[in-house]
């Protein structure tokens, strides 16, 4: 059998893809949990503890899985957070946390599991908001696109034959968005100075619940991709993410007006 390890896997996108491995019936699949009680037992999964802001659980869980197999053909990299708010009020405790989460844990979860890794693949769960475009989740964008940046590296340094591919996927209908809200209300609600713009942006993570792409159909093309010889190395996920994409090859200042003029006139639009 082969080996493939995903983490968040008992919510959203992460949840989903042990799903869809687990149907298959020629892979084992370790998957990664914080929360106990939202285990739900599939055949051919083993679950492991693993918290993304503590050193010692990555390096355990690293350890656990190695125990047990030599060879990790694939690791997909989904667990995330999202910490929002306007910069000139961030706390710097958030942001490090932010990047704790988002970027520094899935580097240090790959550097505890080579050389298992060796000859295999990594599929990071990205976003569209590594394109940068999107205020007041500043800290989310930096830290999808510093996880971008690190693994592109690795792939172009490692001599393992390790491949890295980046998944920045669009909105996914999956728990995030309201957990996000929940993580983030102090922020968001308490800003004065820009209640109109977060009152806007956590009405919008809310909607997102409902309204993005089926969290299936996002795992079913993660799977294909996973499952592929020859992938590319990176994929953007979804029509919003396309429109991301190419609103990145414009200069940067024109992307200013058009995020200002589009967020003023949604803000308008939903008053």
């Amino acid at each position: 059998m082969k080996t493939i390890i995903i983490t968040g896997s008992t919510s959203g996108l992460g949840k989903e893809l042990v799903k869809q491995f687990s149907l298959m019936g020629d892979w084992k699949i370790f998957a990664g949990y914080r929360n106990k009680n939202l285990i739900e037992p599939r055949e051919n999964v083993e679950y492991f503890y693993i918290d993304m802001l503590n050193r010692e659980s990555i390096s355990n869980a690293a350890e656990l899985i190695k125990s047990k197999t030599d060879k990790v053909e694939v690791i997909i990299n989904a667990a995330g957070a999202v910490v929002a708010g306007p910069v000139e009020v961030l706390d710097t405790d958030s942001l490090r946390r932010q990047f704790e989460v988002n970027t520094f844990s899935h580097l240090e979860f790959v550097q505890n599991l080579l050389p298992a890794l060796d000859n295999g693949r990594i599929i990071n769960i990205s976003s569209m908001a590594s394109f940068g475009h999107f205020p007041f989740i500043s800290p989310y964008c930096a830290s999808k696109r510093a996880l971008d940046i690190f693994f592109n590296a690795f792939a172009l340094e490692n001599h393992r034959n390790i491949e890295v591919i980046s998944i920045k996927a669009g909105v996914i209908s999956t728990p995030i968005w309201k957990k996000s809200v929940d993580a983030n209300l102090n922020s968001l609600e308490n800003c004065d100075e820009y209640r109109c713009e977060l009152e806007f942006l956590k009405n919008n993570a809310l909607k997102n619940t409902n309204k993005g792409l089926k969290v299936e159909d996002a795992a079913s093309f993660i799977k294909k991709v996973a499952l592929m010889k020859t992938p590319k190395v990176s994929y953007t996920l979804g029509r919003d993410a396309k429109l991301a994409q190419l609103m990145s090859y414009l200069p940067q200042s024109v992307i200013n007006k058009l995020v200002k003029f589009g967020l003023k006139y949604r803000i308008k639009k939903n008053t």
